[in-house]
């Protein structure tokens, strides 16, 4: 158990749809770490309705949550457009900052974070923290263990046809920020860095399948999209160890029988849960065995624990030391790692990363916030 230590209050911006698992569990799972002091939102019957269910405090404007001196931590959960900006007014107002991903539209954007944050000697912490499960921490005990011995490569999937026949709004997507690598590739890419390291040469290939997209969710039916970005982008990676990384994301897939990520050993293979979720099977095969056998997670946190990154940073301004696990330098490394694939698409060449980051540290099995 976690030792007792004060709670910081947060200023959640933002109450749309992501908001309800945030607030659930900061206010229920994570209180003993955060108090969810203030949440706003540009639609006032958002913020007021997140206030009556979660039972909050305070109901506020962005800028009275900066000259608030009671709160210490932004959580900004507001769409993708609006991550940079929000992000940088809470630091330039001294207050640590987590953020939904991807951490802005742009590495540039990202790297003018990442680089105040520090000049302010503040947080800033980033989604996903799915990585930070119980999936994905057991395997990274598995690797860290030597059980498959050195890794040597890596592949990771993500296909689907897109969000037009479910989401409410789905247009963003297709737009500048959206496509499937920015979209749902931090996911992938958070989990494959927390496991191998970071990466130091990009290729990218990307394309447009279809130019245009028709809605057929039931608020929007019939409506047109003019697609904007990349929907199929596949990549390679080689890592700083030197193992070679492959990852396909894409909109333009009906169906697909891929794992989701696999990670391959100089001693065996590991399957590893859909990085999306917190927990999901693992499954291990090893140079001495004819079959995949499910391994036990080992770890705390398979539920939707969304918030556990929040919970972590809140926890390193509480004890004053320490480095949030989801920071602002791994979701910088992410960005350019996801920018860096449609750069070197375009420009037909290999991208060389700018940033490194080390493996945020490994959880302790025992430990709860």
């Amino acid at each position: 158990m976690a030792p007792k230590m004060k709670r910081i209050k947060i200023g959640v911006v933002g109450c749309g749809n992501i908001s309800s698992i945030y607030l659930t569990n900061l206010t229920k799972v994570f209180n003993k770490t955060v108090e969810v002091y203030a949440v706003a939102d540009m639609m006032p019957e958002r913020a007021e309705n997140a206030q009556k269910t979660y039972d909050i405090p305070h109901i506020m404007t962005l800028d009275q949550m900066l000259g608030c001196g009671e709160i210490d931590l932004i959580l900004n959960i507001t769409t993708p457009p609006d991550h940079y900006w929000v992000c940088k007014k809470a630091l330039e107002s001294g207050k640590s900052v987590h953020v939904e991903k991807p951490l802005s539209l742009n590495y540039e954007q990202g790297r003018e974070l990442k680089e105040l944050a520090r000049a302010k000697g503040l947080y800033l912490g980033g989604a996903p923290d799915t990585f930070m499960g119980a999936g994905i921490q057991t395997c990274r005990k598995l690797i860290d263990d030597g059980v498959i011995g050195e890794p040597v490569a890596a592949t990771a999937f993500m296909l689907c046809h897109g969000h037009e026949s479910w989401h409410p709004d789905p247009e963003f997507y297709y737009k500048k920020g959206g496509g499937p690598m920015f979209d749902m590739g931090p996911y992938y890419l958070t989990a494959l860095v927390s496991l191998m390291g970071a990466v130091e040469t990009v290729a990218g290939m990307t394309s447009i399948s279809f130019p245009q997209r028709t809605i057929t969710n039931k608020n929007k039916y019939g409506n047109k999209i003019d697609v904007e970005v990349p929907t199929h982008v596949a990549g390679t990676m080689k890592f700083k160890s030197g193992a070679i990384g492959t990852i396909i994301t894409s909109f333009d897939i009906w169906g697909s029988t891929l794992p989701r990520i696999e990670v391959y050993g100089s001693k065996g293979t590991l399957v590893v849960p859909d990085p999306n979720t917190f927990g999901g099977p693992v499954l291990l095969k090893t140079q001495f065995e004819t079959e995949f056998t499910e391994i036990p997670l080992t770890h705390g946190y398979s539920e939707n624990s969304r918030g556990l990154g929040v919970a972590d940073l809140a926890y390193c301004l509480s004890s004053g030391s320490g480095n949030n696990r989801a920071g602002g330098g791994l979701a910088c490394h992410v960005l350019e790692i996801m920018q860096a694939m449609h750069v070197s698409a375009e420009t037909g060449q290999y991208y060389k990363m700018e940033t490194c980051c080390e493996k945020p540290a490994a959880m302790d099995p025992d430990f709860r916030y």
